[in-house]
């Protein structure tokens, strides 16, 4: 028997506790009992994202809430700022234009951030954009956009910030209303280590006045009705919710207040760190070059010259049962991705370097062996991870 270690950065590994209330009986959704569970999840959500803004749930992956985030903000034609630091910027755009938007793109290479001053630029000269969407942290690369900086601009033009964070919270801190942002989205299945399943979206004063005048199609997604039942006694959701993962998230919103904030900030930086060196220890090369743009939730660590990269992750996974994710889009099979997200631990970290090390062994790469696990256990020392 393997045993299996999730290591990707999302869907993250789910403690005992959380699989434990998915899985009770299941309860009917316009029941006092579940009423009271939906009203509390809703309410930590907002204390996590640290708004006062309304906060819908909805029940679809994140990219649903993404995608009730451009059709609930827009008319046809309107003029939105794309900024693109890799996969899921790209996803903003399509979407985008999928919907008839006129869209305005500021790339950057995928591994980069994106500089606040470009974006202020853009709009100084396109005052009529109506949106900028962009990602807290970018899921395919690792890298982390100065989001404070960011909303401190954005909130001074007619335009709204639309806020991927989907794999950064947790992980990082974000203060959506301090920072001044009008749409953020999330996800059960990343920091929060709940089941796949469940997006959440706040929406500012901002945002709404937007909304009220959208002209795009929506029905499922349409944020009005979610709204008008949230107004109900007791608050509602206008379909069905995924009701035994609302559960579940409850129950891991209660373990992240109960490790506290500040300290699970701490722990995704020092698990992003102990990582980050082992992998440079081995003489692999890291996709983010800037260590001040990694961000904590994951590590794409660039496929060494003369191995093949699928490859390796299958040997991972099949001989020694630690699971990461692969490159996506263009940077499929040139890099590996080691996520260190959720419910996870330092002991986590090494078993996935250990498996990195022989994994790598097997392909022909030549490098000291332990070399990485060494490191790892230094940078955890170090930063006292235990206390």
């Amino acid at each position: 028997m393997i045993k299996k270690y999730v290591m990707t950065p999302g869907p993250t590994p789910i403690s005992e506790e959380v699989l434990l209330e998915h899985a009770r009986p299941l309860m009917h959704h316009r029941t006092p009992e579940f009423s009271k569970i939906f009203i509390e999840t809703g309410e930590k959500l907002k204390k996590l994202f640290k708004t006062e803004n309304d906060l819908f749930i909805l029940t679809s992956s994140g990219t649903g809430g993404m995608e009730a985030a451009v059709t609930n903000s827009f008319c046809k034609g309107d003029k939105v700022l794309v900024v693109s630091i890799g996969y899921f910027g790209e996803r903003f755009k399509k979407m985008s234009q999928e919907f008839d938007l006129d869209v305005i793109s500021l790339d950057y290479e995928w591994g980069d951030a994106a500089n606040p001053d470009d974006i202020k630029k853009a709009l100084d000269e396109n005052p009529d954009i109506k949106g900028v969407m962009i990602q807290f942290s970018e899921t395919s690369t690792g890298a982390i956009n100065d989001i404070q900086t960011i909303g401190n601009i954005v909130k001074n033009y007619p335009a709204i910030l639309i806020v991927d964070a989907i794999s950064g919270l947790v992980a990082s801190d974000l203060r959506t209303d301090e920072w001044g942002l009008d749409i953020v989205i999330g996800g059960s299945q990343k920091g929060l280590s709940a089941p796949t399943g469940i997006a959440f979206i706040s929406v500012s004063k901002k945002a709404w006045s937007l909304i009220e005048k959208s002209d795009l199609p929506k029905f499922y997604f349409d944020l009005t009705r979610a709204r008008e039942a949230s107004l109900r006694t007791p608050p509602q959701t206008p379909w069905t919710p995924g009701i035994s993962i609302i559960v579940a998230l409850n129950k891991a919103l209660d373990l992240l207040f109960e490790e506290g904030l500040e300290k699970a900030f701490e722990r995704h930086r020092v698990l992003a760190l102990a990582t980050q060196r082992a992998v440079e220890k081995l003489g692999l090369e890291l996709l983010v070059k800037d260590e001040k743009k990694r961000g904590f939730s994951t590590t794409a660590v660039v496929v060494p010259e003369g191995i093949d990269g699928k490859a390796l992750t299958k040997i991972m996974r099949q001989k020694y049962g630690v699971v990461l994710a692969g490159g996506q889009g263009k940077l499929q099979g040139k890099i590996f991705r080691i996520g260190h997200l959720g419910y996870v631990g330092m002991f986590d970290v090494i078993t996935a370097i250990s498996a990195l090390e022989m994994a790598l062994k097997e392909v022909g790469y030549k490098f000291e062996v332990g070399a990485g696990i060494t490191e790892a256990e230094k940078v955890f020392i170090e930063n006292n991870y235990l206390s």
